[in-house]
């Protein structure tokens, strides 16, 4: 409340000059009670008195005050009253966060049972079940930092990247919480004014405390340390905000309301998004006033009178809804209301719908909405669809045409890796299948050579009972169980380009 009455301004103020005339009209035409001189000569006061017209009557609000309250009204509300951005489908709805987590020999503490890492990744879990649908990208460091993962709105990309994480996969012991803040805001991106960064831990080096102090972007601290313990280096970081570890939710409820807080204080300081029009709030009080002013038969008579100039065959309103507002509109209302499903039906323009549609698990229609758009949004958005629908080429290729169309776009290249990653570890334990490898082939049972069709949906048949190809779910099992050793080859290769 106190925020919104510190950015509460007027997006049109000429329009206040309205109000001058409008009071002095009203005042000047307001009706006065008659005092005792206005009372005729030569009749006897009490007679007088009871003679004129209106004695009784005491009211204090008339029909011109009205009038003039809904006048009054209208002009603030065409004045344009304003104390919020506008939601903007193109820009996060929530604050992206990036999560740091510490995976360091001592995170592997039991004093958090299981272990202080253990509790973290449940925290973190929990962090990012409350926040459906917001962008979070996670990131490990030890004595180097890597990223895991992109900003992204799907948890199932997280979790079991998550999983992978330990003290194994770190290709560097140490403590480097500036390095692993220098490539959250690399992350964030041109999103730094309105992202934050988490960092999970359990202690910080002294020296790493002055880089983090410099930092312009939102700090958070969970500390894991059991107790309520806290961490000394921490209590020079002014700006920062430190939540202890919680046995409950109260740490995450905590850091929700803080990363919040802090994401709507950044929306209004950020020009890039227009402020958002509350006019329509005062039009239901001058409805109320108007609807004083109805007479029996009245909105029947003159609702005829209307029905007489509409055109025979014009706009079709199919709900009441329809007669205020616009498709989009009820669109962006479902979103809001995080109705993903309905808000893909109401949506007329594509980029809107397909993103309700990606939104609503509808991966294949919004993979066939953003196919339709030349925007290297629009093919971003594509290649989410379609790797989140399993479709690891097409997920290619769409990302391959964002790039075209955005060059240097960082997420774009990323995730483009990843599909590529995604598909050749899919297509290794696709050709072990078929060469009988994992699938309990005898050496006198029949296979077929698949090399050549890499990629290509086939269905093996073998004559052995137990022997069937892998299916789509048991793929992403097997890269799920390789998961740390896919992390440490990544990061150990990740040290070696930045050494060179």
């Amino acid at each position: 409340m106190i925020d919104a009455l510190a950015q509460f301004h007027f997006l049109r103020p000429y329009w206040l000059l309205l109000l001058l005339p409008i009071a002095a009209v009203w005042w000047l035409t307001r009706p006065r009670r008659p005092g005792s001189s206005d009372l005729p000569a030569g009749i006897a006061s009490h007679l007088a008195q009871a003679l004129r017209l209106g004695a009784q009557d005491q009211r204090r609000v008339g029909p011109l005050d009205l009038t003039a309250l809904a006048a009054g009204l209208l002009t603030l509300a065409v004045a344009g009253p304003t104390w919020s951005r506008a939601p903007n489908p193109l820009i996060a709805d929530t604050a992206p966060l990036v999560i740091a987590l510490k995976v360091t020999d001592s995170m592997e503490e039991a004093d958090l049972a299981p272990s202080r890492l253990d509790r973290a990744k449940l925290k973190i879990t929990d962090l990012i079940n409350t926040r459906a649908g917001a962008p979070t990208a996670l990131i490990a460091y030890a004595g180097t930092a890597h990223r895991v993962a992109p900003l992204t709105e799907d948890a199932n990309i997280l979790r079991p990247l998550l999983e992978g994480l330990t003290p194994a996969v770190m290709p560097v012991a140490g403590d480097a919480a500036g390095d692993a803040l220098t490539l959250a805001q690399d992350i964030l991106g041109d999103q730094i004014g309105t992202g934050a960064v988490l960092f999970v831990l359990d202690d910080v080096d002294p020296q790493q405390v002055s880089a983090l102090g410099q930092s312009d972007t939102p700090l958070f601290f969970l500390t894991m340390l059991p107790n309520g313990r806290q961490i000394p280096q921490l209590d020079g970081l002014r700006s920062a905000t430190i939540v202890p570890f919680s046995g409950d939710d109260r740490d995450i409820t905590r850091l929700n309301r803080g990363i919040t807080r802090s994401f709507s204080t950044a929306l209004g300081e950020d020009d890039r998004v227009d402020w958002q029009d509350r006019a329509w709030i005062l039009a239901w009080p001058v409805a109320l006033i108007a609807l004083l002013w109805f007479r029996r038969g009245w909105v029947i008579r003159w609702g005829f009178v209307v029905l007489l100039f509409l055109p025979p065959s014009g706009a079709r309103a199919d709900g009441w809804r329809d007669w205020f507002l616009t498709p989009d509109q009820q669109g962006q209302i479902a979103m809001n209301r995080k109705d993903y499903a309905a808000a893909s039906t109401l949506f007329n323009d594509p980029y809107h719908r397909g993103y309700a549609q990606l939104k609503a698990g509808q991966y294949a229609e919004a993979s066939e909405t953003f196919a339709q758009l030349s925007t290297p949004e629009a093919a971003f958005a594509e290649g989410m669809a379609r790797i989140r629908n399993r479709e690891y080429r097409p997920a290619i290729v769409a990302f391959e045409t964002a790039l075209e169309r955005r060059p240097d776009w960082p997420e774009a290249a990323y995730n483009l890796a990843v599909a590529q990653a995604i598909l050749a570890e899919v297509e290794s334990t696709r050709e072990q299948s078929d060469t009988g490898e994992e699938a309990g082939i005898g050496a006198d049972d029949v296979v077929f050579d698949n090399e050549a069709g890499l990629g290509a949906d086939t269905t093996q048949q073998a004559e052995t009972g137990d022997a069937a190809p892998l299916s789509a779910d048991q793929w992403i099992s097997a890269i799920d169980t390789d998961m740390q050793d896919f992390l440490r080859s990544r990061f150990v290769l990740e040290n070696q380009e930045r050494s060179q």
